[in-house]
């Protein structure tokens, strides 16, 4: 894995370990580039469109110190399956994933 820091941006680099290549062997059209975002942090990163989103979570997760049961994600109001994968969502380059706390129960009026 490899991490890039700027002021509140992590950039990362997600590949299973079978996967691993140098750097200028990675062809960008069979990657692509995601944002998560949880209101107060955003982490860009790259991964095969064929990975399935649970590595992302995984990896989000991992950083915010938080359980993938205590968060949901979100890409355009939808909830995301762990199983689906970029291309299964048709998901574009540079699209952003929201992360927001899981809450049961609640009132409604």
């Amino acid at each position: 894995m490899t991490n890039l820091i700027t002021t509140n941006t992590i950039v990362r680099h997600i590949m299973s370990d079978d996967e691993q290549k140098p750097k200028d062997e990675v062809k960008t059209e069979t990657h692509i580039n995601l944002k998560v975002s949880d209101g107060s942090n955003e982490i860009f990163f790259k991964i095969k469109r064929s990975t399935p989103m649970k590595r992302l979570m995984e990896a989000f997760c991992k950083r915010q110190g938080k359980s993938m049961d205590t968060l949901r994600f979100l890409i355009d109001g939808q909830r995301l399956s762990p199983d689906n994968t970029p291309d299964d969502l048709d998901l574009e380059d540079g699209d952003v994933i929201e992360a927001h706390a899981e809450q049961t129960g609640g009132c409604a009026f």
